[in-house]
């Protein structure tokens, strides 16, 4: 089969062929149709990730799937031949830039019926990191205060909404140019970046979506009230700031759940979550997207179309 591959770390992607993923019993092989690209993606392409999440080469890229079933594991209940589904598979099955992806069953749900495959590849890795940030470790309630940093991003983009769906009020920070994208998807407080300072306008927040990290994550400690909460993407308390200010911090990697997808889903066919796609590009076009991802200013999510 055709894949997006690396054959050394800092190396361009390229179109190769690849043997086909093996299937096991727990998993479904899928006719991949879309497949989207996320900021670590470039991480781990340039290596900085290597001691922590060591990979063998040639590496296929790509951590979102979209297709439709075409072989099933001898274990595998859920799902069969024909079914429209989508996912963000683990580190072990990830390489859903190519033709076949091999998906775990528990990681793995049925596509919205609301949307087209590159739509729904969009949601499942930004999707689930907002979802699991704001409510498995963010706690986030109804009433309560919530800053999302790039909120124009596609983890702040999907934050936003969900946020909004469980009652909150929402404050975000992006350039000015996005400020109606992100008033349209629900933020209540905007703040440009780069002519005000977020952490002299906002105070007494509950929680905090850290995008960023550095200097960022450390002056967002000041926004929140006592026993409030940072969820960081990017950071780790190496100041042990958390405890001068008398909050919690924790520092997050999004885990694949089928489960929690299936609750993406739900919203989605409900019209409270809809995808934020910046651009589309072709297989043929994957070092070109990445190239454009790696310049930072994505509005929402860089999709490649497959089929």
């Amino acid at each position: 089969m055709k894949a997006a591959i690396i054959k050394d770390y800092g190396k361009q992607v390229e179109i190769s062929e690849v043997p086909m993923p093996e299937l096991s019993e727990d998993s479904v092989m899928i006719e991949v149709h879309a497949a989207s690209i996320n900021p670590i993606d470039n991480i781990v392409k340039a290596g900085y990730m290597k001691e922590m999440m060591p990979i063998s080469f040639p590496y296929i890229m790509g951590y979102d799937v979209s297709g439709v079933v075409t072989e099933v594991g001898a274990k595998v209940s859920k799902f069969k031949i024909g079914d429209e589904v989508y996912s963000r598979p683990n580190q072990m099955d990830a390489g859903s830039i190519a033709e076949y992806n091999v998906v775990k069953e528990d990681e793995l749900a049925f596509k919205p019926s609301k949307l087209n495959y590159e739509e729904s590849a969009s949601i499942p890795l930004a999707g689930l990191t907002a979802f699991q940030a704001l409510t498995a470790k963010g706690n986030l309630q109804k009433g309560q205060k919530v800053l999302i940093h790039a909120g124009s991003g596609g983890v702040g983009s999907l934050a936003i909404q969900i946020a909004k769906h469980l009652g909150a009020e929402v404050a975000v920070t992006t350039s000015r140019s996005n400020f109606e994208m992100v008033k349209n998807l629900g933020a209540d407080v905007v703040i440009d970046y780069k002519t005000q300072k977020f952490e002299e306008e906002l105070s007494d927040y509950d929680l905090v979506l850290d995008t960023m990290g550095g200097e960022i994550m450390k002056k967002s400690f000041e926004i929140l009230k006592k026993g409030g909460s940072i969820v960081s993407l990017k950071s780790q308390d190496t100041e042990e700031l958390a405890k001068k200010y008398d909050v919690n911090f924790e520092a997050f990697f999004m885990w694949p759940s089928g489960e929690m997808l299936t609750h993406l889903t739900q919203l989605i066919n409900d019209e409270v979550l809809k995808p934020m796609i910046d651009r589309s590009y072709s297989f043929e076009q994957v070092q070109e997207a990445y190239d454009y991802l790696q310049r930072g200013h994505a509005k929402g999510k860089v999709v490649i179309k497959i089929r």
